[in-house]
């Protein structure tokens, strides 16, 4: 297929070998590209017993036909594993240049299985793989790691793991370009486990494309679009401009999601920060937004450094109203130490926010921390990295910690911390947190504010206006736009530039430019259905762990009534959500395990029935 090389570099650390790994060619034009194709390919290579933290277990980098390409959101790239969190299944979506170097690299992404005896990293130079050794690397952060790799391979782009990957820590994540985080489920403890430090990545190999002349023209049509007002106004305030909006909403989590409003978030908000500690707007490779934030400032006794990014929207509300903490610089430290030690920033702040509440109630004896204290934030942020007393407990799993102290409050689905948004006031994203093969999970669920507006997005039938409290009309919908996400994580474009609704829909011509890349013309329905096959295939991997409709549930805590905001009132109760998550299922050709032999034909992946559990 045009627009993919056809390969991935197939790494063994246990070895030391490196070949190449060839893709079937019907599974490139069924699939397309990173997501669903990664999931088949996972499905090839593992038997499903395997244990996240095994040498058995296959790491994978993945980019999809546009990566390398120029095209206004095509920095991304995909990482995905089985998840020491979950046991399943787990995709991770970065951006920055990593993955615009790697789709220049003659692979479509590197396959890395085994586990080296010694601390290695990778090296993909202008085609031509090493593994080499890490022993002068381990140990330290992402920056200086990042900066000795660059010394030593000009022209690079890096992903490394810090502290708190090579010490296993389950919210780990894989950092690249100092400030871009994969892995949100553990991702950087499986790279960890292997004891690969880093992969180095530089290309310049031009992909063959179907009608490049067309392509080039519609790239420009396409990048245009990103003029209009409000692409810039999100540019300029970044994914932090959301916090008074969804404070307004009464959706601002709060308090360990015990509310909806936050006093302090005018204090926190992209308009302060731009108005205060913002430096630069950074982007990702071929995007004009530059909504990405760097910030300076002093807070803690510690230098926030440019060069570490700053802190986005879901950081900001983790380790600010989730935690009760109105101190932005504090919160830019934390987000710096978390870049650099590689922890996720969500799972770290809603960690932070159980302990809050259960020193609040008297659980942590002498660990207490206190609601809003800053410094006690950048210190915890240390203290699970390292797995320093209690936070070696932590880093081990909240849900694990949390049945220890007998606590019924860790914020988590399927061993993952729920992020920063609010099902009670956004319903539809409740049957998507619930029923994900990779548990919370905000970025390829559904969200009532898409369809706030009438025809959101005709061609797909979204006509009417719905309301973000009504959860009895959602499921249909949520299977729509989750197909329509993993249709964009195919192609690894970035969300925030085709979540557009209304006058700003664009995916007609982005299944135009698609088609002058691969040749491969795609109707709307066709586009639906590339979503929904790479769901089938990651539920099928999920089904490994014991994923069943027995497993699709929420927090107690969303029982329970908002108490405060716009939102107040709203709940979402089990008997609610199990009707739903039921009709869901129904829509999709699911059964109790997952999708049906009857689906998986009509997807066209009758050749996966037989990993049906």
């Amino acid at each position: 297929m045009k627009g993919l090389f056809g390969r991935l570099l197939d790494v063994d650390l246990t070895s030391g070998a490196c070949r190449d790994y060839n893709i079937p060619e019907v599974w490139q034009e069924l699939l397309l590209g990173a997501r669903a194709l990664g999931a088949r390919i996972l499905l090839s290579e593992l038997s499903g017993i395997e244990a996240a933290l095994s040498p058995e277990n296959v790491l994978l980098f993945m980019t999809g036909p546009l990566q390398g390409t120029g095209v206004v959101g095509s920095g991304r790239h995909l990482v995905m594993s089985l998840s020491p969190k979950t046991g399943s299944v787990c995709d991770s979506y970065a951006g920055g240049y990593f993955g615009h170097e790697l789709g220049r690299s003659g692979y479509d992404g590197i396959l890395i299985r085994g586990a080296s005896q010694e601390p290695v990293y990778l090296v993909l130079l202008d085609g031509v793989a090493q593994i080499l050794s890490a022993e002068d690397l381990w140990g330290q952060g992402t920056a200086r790691t990042e900066e000795i790799l660059q010394n030593r391979h000009p022209r690079c782009r890096v992903a490394s793991i810090g502290v708190a990957g090579e010490r296993l820590v389950r919210m780990s994540c894989i950092i690249h370009d100092r400030s871009r985080a994969a892995g949100r489920p553990g991702l950087g403890a499986v790279m960890g486990s292997k004891r690969l430090k880093a992969v180095v990545v530089r290309g310049a190999q031009q992909k063959v494309l179907h009608d490049r002349q067309r392509f080039l023209k519609e790239r420009a049509a396409y990048a245009k679009r990103f003029r209009h007002a409000s692409f810039q106004s999100f540019g300029e305030y970044g994914t932090p401009r959301g916090i008074m909006g969804l404070n307004e909403m009464g959706i601002l989590p709060t308090r360990n999601f015990q509310e909806g409003a936050f006093d302090g978030a005018e204090r926190i908000s992209g308009e302060y920060m731009h108005r205060t500690i913002l430096a630069a707007r950074e982007t990702c490779a071929g995007c004009p937004l530059r909504c990405k934030r760097a910030v300076s400032t002093m807070s803690c006794g510690i230098e926030v450094k440019p060069e570490f990014g700053g802190p986005e929207y879901e950081t900001i509300a983790a380790f600010g109203s989730l935690c009760l903490n109105d101190d932005l610089g504090s919160i830019a430290v934390a987000n710096q130490l978390c870049n650099d030690l590689g922890l996720d920033t969500i799972s770290a702040g809603v960690a932070i926010a159980f302990l809050m509440e259960a020193s609040e109630k008297g659980l942590l004896g002498q660990d207490r921390v206190a609601w809003g204290d800053g410094e006690a934030i950048v210190s915890w942020v240390r203290r699970i990295a390292y797995r320093e007393g209690v936070g070696d407990l932590i880093a081990d799993g909240l849900d694990g910690f949390a049945a220890k102290l007998g606590a019924d409050f860790a914020m988590t689905i399927k061993g993952v911390e729920v992020p920063m948004h609010e099902p009670r006031g956004k319903k539809g994203l409740a049957i998507s947190y619930a029923t994900s093969h990779r548990g919370a999970n905000h970025m390829e669920g559904f969200h009532d504010t898409f369809v706030e507006i009438e025809n959101a997005a005709p061609e797909l039938g979204v006509i009417s206006r719905y309301d973000r409290f009504d959860l009895s009309s959602k499921p249909s919908l949520v299977r729509v736009y989750e197909d329509l996400q993993g249709f964009v994580n195919c192609l690894v474009l970035c969300s925030f530039t085709t979540r557009g609704t209304g006058s700003q829909y664009a995916y007609p011509a982005i299944r135009s430019f698609l088609e002058a890349a691969t040749g491969i013309g795609l109707s709307a329905e066709d586009m639906l259905k590339v979503g929904a096959r790479g769901k089938a295939l990651l539920d099928l991997l999920a089904a490994d762990a014991g994923f069943s409709l027995s497993r699709h549930h929420l927090p107690t805590r969303f029982a329970e009534p908002l108490k405060y905001g716009a939102s107040a009132g709203q709940s979402i109760t089990p008997a609610e959500l199990a009707g739903v998550v039921r009709e869901y299922y129904d829509l999709r050709g699911y059964d109790e395990s997952g999708p049906t032999p009857e689906m998986l034909s009509k997807l066209g992946l009758a050749d996966c029935i037989r990993r049906r559990r």
